[in-house]
């Protein structure tokens, strides 16, 4: 039967209407109303998760993986019309989400094997040594142990793998940590169904119903009101630079502060090293042409900036991308919002000294075209505002006069997701210094090919130093991401009918 969406949010397990709504806007079809929560609803969910928390939070590794993997079922049995919703609200193509729901059921899935092998525990036992002189060691045992409700925030970018039951969600979930959710506008149905299977998952393994809630809306109070509820314990974020910054200081500022786990933004450099631009200089113009637009450049690690020696290679490089992007259709971005941003973002940097135009791009209404601009080192590195995000498809190739000056940009970049180096085996030498300084600066260094895709694995690293995010020993992917949920808790002396069964 077709999935038909009701607009209501998810709160303790029940379908919850609010007085105030707002109305969708998808790129095809007409908006639906949904309700718009508050203060109240958020109350109401976090004190459910808070009573979840009692039991969910002592539930055998067992238990919560075969969750994990009971919501990937659920959400592949609503497939279909997770598609048809997702693509009608996003403009997001039917490959594009069918992949994105494989990546989100395989990272619960993923999340399931990785507590069940119980290595992220980090379990550890100094036995009690009662003869020890002058003075005798307790028992200890130590165990990472959930830290309560965690709130997440949907993602515009990713309507599945980082939004309702995405990467920060099945984390936190695996950790043992109910989880309240707030749903991303420009997504709500999409948001809805995810959190329909959810709700499934829970009642089909008698969970808790305060252990998962969905509030939708738009209004600032609803993020300012969850992120501030004095039983939320930390925070998971993936959006703008000026959101998530503002949120971050909401739970710096609470009485009692609680980690804030954002991924803001990141221009993700491609430093093209000598003899990888003389041996593959077009090669490398076209790859970096497609990953700049790979889904109208609205992936967090778009590759927004090349740098490279000037000189004849960098001009087949140019004239290649170039090439590749020149007469570009205008496509669909997410949202309106995000579409006259990167209108603006474009004109900014347009507008700025020594730049020069090569491809011109804009955002008009939801559609955006490729933007390519050309700018020296001398004035990039004059002008922070050059080393900005601009969330679209627009790069910038910063001319050096060496690897000198290419090292000069690099000492300069603020944090990033990922840093990549184009490099052939004549550039072993040169960009051996540029290592030290680069992973100073991403959570992620690449050799070759190009920072688009993520891959769900145990030694993935998303995550970086500020304002790449906000916790530079953090990542949003991979099997690592649950440690952000845990915390260190010691046992001294504790009998062992009173220990975590982990223990």
């Amino acid at each position: 039967m077709t999935y038909q969406p009701h607009g209501k949010h998810l709160i303790a397990g029940d379908w919850v209407a609010s007085d105030q709504t707002f109305t969708s806007q998808p790129v095809t079809g007409d908006g639906q109303s949904y309700s718009s929560g508050g203060a109240s609803e958020v109350d109401r969910a976090v004190q459910a998760a808070e009573e979840a928390f009692t039991t969910y939070g002592w539930t055998t590794r067992e238990d919560r993986a075969v969750f994990l993997e009971t919501i990937a079922d659920e959400i592949e049995a609503r497939g279909e019309d997770i598609t048809r919703l997702g693509t009608a609200e996003t403009g997001l193509p039917e490959g594009r989400l069918q992949g994105e729901r494989g990546r989100t059921t395989g990272q619960l899935r993923m999340f399931a094997d990785h507590i069940r092998k119980g290595d992220y525990l980090d379990r550890r036992h100094d036995e009690a040594l009662p003869d020890r002189a002058p003075l005798p060691r307790p028992d200890l045992k130590m165990v990472q142990r959930p830290i309560g409700p965690v709130a997440v925030f949907g993602a515009s970018n990713f309507p599945l793998a980082f939004s309702t039951a995405g990467g920060d969600t099945a984390s936190a979930l695996a950790a043992g940590c109910p989880v309240v959710v707030k749903g991303h506008p420009a997504h709500p149905a999409t948001g809805e169904i995810v959190a329909d299977a959810i709700h499934a998952a829970i009642q089909k393994c008698g969970l808790p119903a305060g252990t998962f809630s969905l509030i939708q809306g738009t209004s600032h109070e609803l993020g300012s009101a969850l992120v501030q509820h004095p039983l939320i314990q930390a925070v998971g974020f993936t959006g703008s630079l000026g959101a998530g910054r503002a949120l971050y200081d909401l739970c710096a500022a609470r009485p009692t502060p609680i980690p804030f786990f954002g991924e803001l933004g990141s221009i993700n450099p491609v430093f093209a090293m000598p003899a990888a631009l003389s041996n593959r200089a077009a090669e490398m113009g076209e790859g970096w042409a497609g990953s700049l637009t790979m889904g109208v450049g609205q992936f967090c690690t778009n590759p927004g900036i090349v740098v490279a020696p000037k000189g004849a290679d960098l001009d087949t490089f140019t004239k290649a991308a170039t090439d590749a992007l020149t007469g570009s259709d205008a496509a669909v971005m997410l949202t309106e919002g995000i579409a006259d941003a990167y209108s603006k973002g474009v004109s900014r940097v347009a507008s700025a000294a020594g730049v020069e135009e090569l491809v011109s791009g804009s955002g008009a209404g939801r559609n955006a075209t490729p933007a390519v601009y050309r700018v020296s080192a001398e004035d990039w590195l004059g002008n922070e505002d050059l080393a900005e995000e601009v969330f679209g498809p627009m790069g910038l190739i910063v001319t050096t006069d060496g690897p000198d000056q290419m090292l000069e940009v690099a000492r300069k970049l603020d944090g990033q997701l990922t840093v990549t180096l184009q490099m052939d085996e004549g550039d072993t030498d040169t960009a051996k210094p540029f290592v030290p300084v680069l992973e100073r600066k991403a959570g992620r260094l690449l050799v070759n090919g190009f920072p688009t895709g993520v891959e769900v694995a145990d030694a993935m690293v998303h995550g970086g130093p500020y304002p790449a995010s906000t916790n530079f020993g953090a990542t949003s992917v991979g099997t690592l991401a649950i440690r952000r949920f845990t915390r260190p808790v010691s046992y001294q002396n504790m009998p062992d009918a009173l220990l975590p069964s982990d223990l």
